[in-house]
């Protein structure tokens, strides 16, 4: 599975499987049929959904745009992981009015062209990739979806920010003492 290229897919969201604590992070692509989802940490879902809002708010791109609907829906079934996502790359594309982000299953490596402009070059000729190409109003909702599933876990520590579990928690703040 060299690339895959989605152009205003049906749907793109970031969801989760399995209870807080132990969940898979997804992100899935839907167009008609075609069904792709790629899982991913935690970490990465959110800096990719603040990024995405941080991209929109300097371009201004939704500023006239009518807002897309919430999509609360669970992830479309079946889900077959096609990936790990190892590298993720965003870009707003002026010409289409768009956001692209790039899903990658190995390390890339930015080149630069003739131009001195940055490329991203795949260094492994087997490796997977995903192309999204969204409007700027899904890109916002996939943003607003994205930082819901992260911040449906478990809740935080007040005194150290680690999650909390529901047997208790040893907090290094509180010398190892369970809370």
């Amino acid at each position: 599975m060299p690339q895959i290229d989605f152009d205003n897919p049906d749907r793109f969201i970031a969801g989760t499987v399995g209870p807080p604590g132990q969940r898979t992070f997804f992100l899935q692509a839907v167009q008609g049929r075609q069904i792709v989802s790629m899982s991913l940490e935690k970490e990465q879902v959110q800096v990719l959904a603040e990024r995405v809002n941080e991209l929109l708010d300097e371009v201004d791109a939704t500023a006239d745009m009518p807002q897309a609907p919430q999509d609360n829906e669970p992830l479309t079934t079946p889900i077959d992981d096609e990936f790990r996502v190892s590298t993720l790359s965003l870009a707003w594309e002026a010409d289409l009015a768009a956001v692209i982000i790039e899903c990658h299953d190995r390390q890339v490596a930015l080149e630069p062209d003739e131009n001195g402009e940055e490329i991203v070059e795949v260094t492994d000729p087997d490796a997977s990739m995903v192309r999204v190409i969204l409007r700027p109003d899904l890109a916002r909702e996939f943003a607003r979806r994205g930082l819901a599933a992260v911040a449906d876990g478990r809740p935080p520590c007040p005194f150290c920010g680690g999650p909390l579990e529901t047997t208790g928690h040893i907090c290094p703040r509180a010398n190892g003492y369970k809370r």
